[in-house]
């Protein structure tokens, strides 16, 4: 822990920053406020709760106006996913939506976003992006499946593990190799295929926190030229902002959880009695919760910081959400063994809740790429920037 926060003194700076204590304006406020009473009633199924996002204008937050969104930006972003997270909402929204269609709002051409986009904010399409392999260990540039020239376009072949959101996807956004050998960082494009074209196979399965995914299987798939979503054999670029925008969201969704396991432990501490006191009078356990609030407010601060980032240069933007992945990881780990601790065996059980949210903050330790990767993606746009500096 101390290693890791040596290492991003030079992100908090040696002072409290300003940027850190943001204030929200009236209307992402008023944003805040309406997604508290949204989502306070459970949906009766996915289905339902993704029609509310639609019926909310979330699906199409980020997309311009002309494509049926509202032109918002990734602080907007992060405000709907922490609310997602405080209200353990089980949805595939960030890997849905800000990973699968901002791949189409960030590389796709007038005629793909006029085609997708209004169709997704109106909760009528939904996307997801098989990008991760077997070997890939969170290299967004380690791609085999091929996509080989053919007759009028391509033809894919491979295996995409672990995509978010593919069985209830109506199209898939594949990351193929157009050129050189695995882990050029030239040489891949982006396709978008119906998610039933012939030739795609799907082994699907439920994942910790109840969230969909399948390893996906393409047998020569046929993929007409307009299939192809951005520059042919330079997707790499698109790939890793849009992963770093998830990669942002997912941790202002850990926020949100680390907020409602705050409350949930001040609340049982408060009303729990051990040898005829609460357990609010133990020493031990008031200076375990103002832990875990010290870590939940450093981790709040890393979001708006690297949102606010991901308009930026492309390394300074690469850098903050490597940082911003690695702390909030780290911090939220703390705070759910934390609760748990706290809790007790009941924490653990099915009928307490904590214990979903430790699942939900466990599994967002890999998605979009473990701590370790990000810290050596960080180190190493750290050492470019510095090497740059004049």
């Amino acid at each position: 822990m101390f290693f890791l926060k040596s290492i991003f003194m030079t992100f908090y700076g040696k002072k409290p920053d300003r940027d850190m204590r943001h204030t929200w304006t009236e209307e992402q406020n008023l944003l805040r406020e309406s997604l508290g009473r949204a989502f306070a009633a459970p949906a009766p199924h996915e289905d339902a709760r993704w029609r509310q996002f639609a019926d909310l204008g979330l699906l199409g937050l980020s997309f311009e106006e002309t494509h049926g969104g509202s032109n918002a930006g990734p602080l907007e972003t992060a405000i709907v996913a922490e609310a997602l997270g405080r209200g353990l909402i089980e949805s595939n929204y960030i890997p849905g939506i800000v990973l699968a269609a901002g791949l189409v709002r960030l590389a796709g051409d007038a005629a793909q976003k006029a085609e997708h986009l209004p169709k997704i904010a109106e909760g009528r399409q939904r996307l997801a992006f098989a990008f991760s392999e077997t070997a890939s260990r969170f290299n967004p540039a380690y791609v085999t499946l091929a996509a080989a020239d053919g007759a009028g376009g391509f033809v894919l072949s491979g295996r995409k593990i672990v995509v978010y959101g593919a069985p209830q996807a109506d199209f898939l956004i594949v990351s193929a190799r157009t050129a050189g050998d695995a882990a050029d960082a030239a040489g891949i494009s982006l396709f978008i295929l119906p998610a039933g074209a012939e030739g795609i196979s799907k082994r699907i399965y439920n994942t910790m926190d109840g969230q969909s995914a399948a390893d996906i299987t393409f047998n020569a798939v046929r993929a007409p030229a307009e299939a192809l979503l951005g520059p042919r054999d330079g997707a790499l670029g698109f790939i890793e902002r849009a992963l770093d925008e998830a990669s942002v969201a997912l941790c202002a969704d850990l926020v949100g959880a680390m907020e409602a396991l705050n409350a949930r432990c001040v609340a049982h501490c408060q009303t729990r009695e051990a040898f005829g006191k609460t357990l609010a009078h133990f020493q031990v356990l008031r200076h375990r919760l103002v832990d875990m609030r010290i870590a939940y407010e450093q981790a709040a601060a890393l979001v708006v910081k690297a949102s606010r980032a991901l308009d930026g240069p492309p390394r300074e933007r690469a850098k903050l959400a490597s940082a911003c992945k690695t702390q909030v990881c780290t911090e939220s780990s703390f705070v759910a063994k934390a609760a748990v601790q706290i809790h007790g065996a009941m924490g653990i059980t099915e009928e307490c809740d904590i214990g979903q949210y430790f699942k939900r903050i466990t599994l967002a330790q890999s998605m979009f790429g473990s701590s370790d990767h990000h810290l050596r993606r960080y180190l190493r746009h750290a050492a470019e920037a510095f090497a740059h500096e004049p």
